[in-house]
């Protein structure tokens, strides 16, 4: 249960005093005193938070009192409340009593409250900011190890060994060799590739394997921005600089200097901010909107589109001279379509991040919903399967997703919409016959996945009768597997 704040009135009016004990004592623990005494006495047995104190009293003023407070208990915080509104009263209140609120008569009830609740929340703040200030006193090795075992885990994450999951025979084996030749060396890079296969998570790779991991690593997409709000976003502005510029604003570029910075949909971004961007990276300086001065910036570059950009190049869209000076390396990541062999692997890994994010555990993945993972074109890529992951975790009741839980889209796609056909065809090995005979168990074991096992229903879809069904089932051996695929499988 949160203790209830402690609050010291004087005022030597005595119906003042009553009046302000009444409003304040259904939300605070309030002591009253009618004279500098009395209030003493106070402070000296009780733990006050907040002095409130009327300046004008027969023995010694509220400032003065309050300057004396603030000598013996500087944590306190102290408010003056007057009729009186002379500007040197003012004055003497904020540089001699450092008082934090001045509040003049008649006042509202409701405004005295506020006034008061916030002085209670920066009475908490301040203890905390002190009680933080001598543990970094009495822990500075404690901290810094604490700080580097948590740049370690986060070097990992986004290492292209561990943070980028995949099969042995994965064709992201060549993006990420790319990466670890690539990283080290103090040079732009772009990343090509349909949304949703990972480019953040390899310009994220890129800054944690570089001379510049110890630095800050930030990202902006400039896809669909206006022009002046990404400058703001990228270069920063100052007060007054355009409607609404309500106070100076630092940007991301110099909040990245010494680090990355991961520009996504560079592609989208307008002629008239490409010219912008390119001074900026010739010159290695930006200059704040509504600012005449320049300040360098030492940034890395790593760009992201899914567009053609060469293609854009030759067509006037992006600038040619932008796209050399981003593109020093480009490196394309295929989408999910093209990489079958990572797509068991990376459900697995996706369950494993999701549990943990929702606090729901289950076994694992069944045998049949990968086989159906697998036949998946998957147009979203990654992105789509966690959220198709996600959405079966949540709906699951059982120790292990199962098929009934697939998304009709993806359980009833149609051969245009599956990855498997002509990979599969010219992938085959042996005789005619066995080619044809391996590819119809396939077409059965698919098409009764998608109608759950209901041998009716297949047989309909597959021109069959029940019992010619039931042959060819037995002839290939299929029959409902129950096998799951445990999440322990991948680290």
């Amino acid at each position: 249960m949160t203790a209830i704040a402690s609050i010291l009135v004087v005022d030597d009016e005595q119906r003042s005093l009553e009046s302000i004990q009444r409003i304040l004592s259904n939300r605070f623990d309030v002591h009253i005193a009618n004279n500098i005494e009395d209030a003493e006495t106070v402070l000296q047995r009780e733990w006050i938070q907040v002095l409130l104190c009327d300046q004008r009293m027969p023995d010694m003023s509220g400032v003065e009192f309050s300057e004396k407070v603030r000598t013996e208990y500087p944590d306190i915080v102290r408010m003056i409340i007057s009729g009186y509104t002379e500007a040197s009263d003012i004055i003497d209140a904020v540089n001699k009593g450092g008082i934090y609120q001045y509040i003049t008569k008649p006042w509202h009830p409701d405004d005295l409250i506020l006034k008061l609740n916030n002085a209670v929340k920066l009475f908490k703040l301040q203890r905390e900011n002190e009680q933080l200030a001598v543990e970094l006193k009495l822990k500075p090795d404690t901290i810094e190890q604490s700080m580097i075992e948590k740049r370690r885990v986060l070097k990992a994450r986004y290492d292209w060994d561990q943070g980028i999951v995949r099969s042995p025979t994965s064709s992201m084996n060549n993006v990420c060799n790319t990466i670890r030749s690539v990283a080290p060396f103090d040079v732009n890079v772009v990343l090509t590739g349909e949304s949703g296969t990972g480019k953040e998570l390899c310009a994220r790779a890129l800054h944690y394997n570089s001379l510049r991991q110890d630095s800050v690593f930030v990202a902006e997409n400039c896809g669909a921005m206006p022009d002046e709000l990404l400058e703001s976003e990228l270069f920063g502005h100052k007060r007054g600089a355009f409607t609404g510029a309500i106070e100076d604003r630092v940007g991301l570029f110099e909040l990245a200097n010494g680090g990355t910075i991961f520009l996504d949909e560079i592609g989208d971004t307008s002629t008239a901010f490409q010219v912008k961007l390119l001074r900026v990276l010739q010159e290695k300086e930006i200059r704040p909107l509504g600012s005449n001065h320049r300040r360098s910036i030492d940034v890395r570059v790593v760009a992201a589109t899914n567009r053609d950009l060469e293609e854009d190049v030759r067509s006037g869209k992006f600038r040619m001279d932008l796209f050399y000076r981003l593109a020093t390396f480009e490196i394309n990541i295929s989408p999910l379509r093209e990489r079958r062999d990572d797509i068991v692997p990376l459900a697995i890994s996706i369950l494993n991040q999701t549990m943990n994010q929702l606090g729901k555990r289950v076994k694992g993945i069944s045998d049949e919903t990968l086989q159906c993972f697998e036949t998946y074109r998957w147009p979203g890529n990654v992105r789509e399967m966690q959220n198709e992951i996600t959405r079966m975790l949540i709906l699951g009741q059982e120790d292990c997703l199962g098929s009934n839980l697939i998304s009709p889209h993806i359980l009833h796609a149609t051969p245009e919409e599956s990855a498997a056909d002509m990979e599969l065809l010219t992938g085959m090995e042996g005789s005619l016959k066995q080619r044809v005979e391996s590819l119809e168990a396939r077409i059965l074991k698919e098409t009764l996945i998608r109608h759950r096992w209901n041998k009716t229903r297949a047989a309909q879809e597959l021109g069959l009768s029940r019992v010619g069904l039931r042959n060819k089932m037995e002839r290939y051996g299929l029959e409902k597997n129950s096998k799951i695929e445990s999440i322990t499988d991948v680290a």
